[in-house]
């Protein structure tokens, strides 16, 4: 029965791949023993209940081979959870959706998509994210561990499996994580790499031969190998090690035959992306032992065999922490009550008390620096609120100080400080990973290093994941490092991803109303980009309230009878610019309005009516300032108006200097005014 229900595995692998005239066979054919294996004999995992706060993870970090998990999910039921939480009583994936492989709206993608199947635990497919998420999944488990376990009370054990191939021990993302997890010694994290010599070009003697066990080695994982990935009672015994180990992550290496039992497929590429073809899976299901013509076909005995296994294993393990929890929140009701408000999302109540304010000062605050102040108080109200930066704590002010707030290191996993190292790519990947943990988590760096980043926060927003990245040096505030530091792009490119939530707040109170929307986010990932230099910090009770945050765009500052002739439009460190042009405009007798735009993807949810009483379409004469690429102003400045941007690199001088040369000047914003509406008259 054991070889049958692998067998069911790839057999509904090679039909679905059939039918739907695209996937990937071959991992799945070759990986079928493996994941049985962790499935059926390893992992504490109740199908009935698949968000159970101390169940094992699974990722597959090579998410092309989705059929794994599609199979899995199928055969062992797990049940569908809805968005509320709540058991919805039906399969997560039926045997009909395994036959719509691929096809819309199935809930059998082309890869492990997060929140729309469950049972999937992280969004998979560009190589290496998944193995990279699993790391922030496994810190998640340690700091949760050290908060919330108490003598005789065991909440969080479980562990975090990760299936990885030849492409994410290539991608840079996971050598990243890779070494910062043997660096804090994540004994809980088992990465099982199915070495099989190929991809899609070939073998990878074409391009990697290098000794990846040695490498990991060299990283402080303990690692394994199992030379024959049909051989269950090999895997078990590895993993069985994996859990035996402390002190430090598990790599386990599988030797295996991609494509494995095609007669003309086997270890070939030809396996890796394409369908088998008829004729090979009528010869393949021969060397199986299996009927040739039947398709999506699950022997009798199969499903019970799985819930016989993981079905009841995960049940009893499931019963006993439910018991366990039941006595645990009789004994610690104010954790209790804290778990129970992370897995939903949720935030204690007064979680945003003493949010620091600013006085007006024309001398100002930094960005980063008010934003390092609100961190430390979200820190102290929000027990799961944690975070840290990529080497960078000190530059980005994210550094929490306040006494308590700790770091998080090996063997000591209480702390609230997290560091990243110089990864930029695997914290963003690792932020995930925590979120999906259900912890706020946050990871920082200056913003042109966002470049690096990006992959994981595009992910964050396809899963729709409330994690917080924090993004210093947002223009041309450290001058002299020169262009090579001047972020100019990076602002379009950010706002251009669909679900993310881009904020550049003005001033020291927009930096506060930014993370007061921030942290109300359930299912949106945000960025907050903030000054270096520090900006005025304005009169609240001149200009409106810096509440207006919350709605992306505001009116700071109008004319008398709020009837303008020109609106100045500006983001982040150019506000108080445009604020001084306005106040000179207004002087010499101009209707000016100006309107703070700390964020597009706020302002384009809100109201047509709202919006419109920001912007009026009648005022056409429009200018908006940012020290960035003008790429997208368009559509708020229209065909008449004008946008002092970046249409080039920066440059290394003072950052007064670079004012002057590019334009960022309030003389210069009132000439542009004033030729604006000349042209009009």
């Amino acid at each position: 029965m054991t070889q049958q229900a692998i067998n069911t595995i790839r057999t509904l692998t090679m039909d679905a791949v059939q039918a739907a005239k695209s996937g990937h066979p071959g991992a799945p054919m070759a990986l079928a023993p493996l994941v049985y294996t962790i499935w059926n004999r390893m992992m504490r995992f109740d199908p009935q209940d698949p968000i159970w706060p101390n169940r094992d993870r699974f990722v597959l970090s090579n998410g092309h081979a989705s059929m794994l998990v599609w199979s899995i999910l199928h055969l062992t039921g797990v049940q569908a959870v809805n968005a509320d939480y709540e058991n919805v009583g039906k399969p997560s994936v039926t045997l009909d959706e395994i036959r719509r492989f691929r096809q819309l709206d199935s809930k059998t993608p082309g890869h492990p998509e997060y929140h729309w199947v469950s049972g999937v635990e992280t969004t998979t497919g560009p190589l290496g994210q998944g193995v990279a998420t699993s790391v922030g999944m496994a810190i998640a488990q340690k700091w949760l561990a050290n908060r919330y376990n108490k003598p005789g009370f065991e909440i969080f054990d479980y562990d975090i499996y990760a299936i990885c191939g030849d492409g994410c021990m290539m991608e840079g993302v996971a050598s990243e994580a890779a070494s910062l997890a043997g660096h804090l010694g994540l004994d809980n994290l088992c990465w099982i790499y199915d070495n099989n010599h190929i991809t899609i070009e070939g073998n990878t003697k074409l391009a990697f031969t290098e000794d990846v066990a040695t490498r990991f080695l060299a990283y402080g994982w303990n690692v394994l190998r199992v030379g024959d990935a049909n051989d269950i009672e090999r895997i078990e015994h590895a993993l069985t090690t994996f859990r035996q180990t402390k002190g430090r992550p598990t790599f386990i290496v599988l030797d295996s035959h991609i494509g494995y039992g095609a007669p003309h497929r086997q270890d070939s590429a030809d396996a890796h992306g394409e369908p088998l073809g008829e004729e090979e899976v009528r010869l393949t299901k021969r060397a199986y032992g299996w009927p040739e013509d039947a398709k999506f076909l699950v022997p009798d005995g199969v499903y019970d065999h799985f819930k016989a296994g993981i079905g009841k294993r995960g049940g009893e393990a499931r019963g006993k922490w439910n018991d366990l929890f039941a006595k645990y929140r009789s004994q610690n009701p104010a954790l209790a009550t804290e778990i129970d408000q992370m897995q939903k999302r949720e935030l204690p109540a007064g979680w945003d008390r003493n949010l620091p304010s600013f006085p007006a000062d024309p001398k100002g605050v930094s960005g980063r620096d008010a934003s390092g102040k609100v961190l430390n108080v979200l820190a102290q109200n929000i027990p799961w609120f944690l975070g840290g930066s990529a080497d960078l704590g000190p530059s980005n002010r994210t550094t929490l100080t306040y006494e308590g707030a700790g770091h998080f290191e090996a063997g000591s996993y209480g702390g609230k400080n997290l560091h990243y190292g110089v990864r930029e790519h695997s914290m963003a990947a690792i932020v995930n990973g925590m979120v999906l943990s259900k912890l706020r988590a946050y990871g920082a760096t200056f913003f042109i290093f966002s470049d690096y980043a990006r992959p994981a926060i595009r992910l964050s927003a396809l899963m729709e994941l409330p994690t917080l990245l924090v993004f210093s040096h947002d223009a041309m505030g450290d001058g002299e490092d020169g262009p090579t530091h001047q972020p100019v792009e990076h602002l379009a490119s950010l706002r251009a991803i669909p679900g993310l939530v881009t904020l550049r707040p003005g001033d020291a109170n927009e930096v506060v109303e930014a993370y007061r929307y921030i942290l109300q986010l359930r299912h949106k990932p945000a960025l907050i980009v903030v000054s270096r230099q520090p900006l005025p910090t304005l009169d609240r009770s001149k200009y409106a309230p810096a509440a207006g945050v919350s709605r992306g765009a505001y009116i700071l500052a109008d004319s008398p009878g709020a009837n303008p002739q020109i609106i100045l439009i500006a983001s982040g460190s150019e506000v108080s610019l445009a604020v001084q042009a306005h106040e000179q405009l207004v002087s010499e007798g101009t209707r000016s309005r100006v309107v703070s735009m700390p964020s597009w993807d706020i302002f384009e949810s809100q109201p047509r009516e709202y919006r419109d009483s920001v912007l009026p379409p009648s005022v056409t004469a429009r200018i908006a300032i940012e020290q960035a690429s003008t790429f997208g102003w368009e559509r708020y400045v229209g065909s008449i108006g004008r946008v002092i941007g970046m249409k080039t690199f920066g440059a290394s001088a003072p950052l007064k200097e670079l004012q002057k040369k590019f334009g960022f000047e309030p003389a210069q914003v009132c000439a542009l005014a004033k030729e604006l509406l000349g042209a009009k008259q």
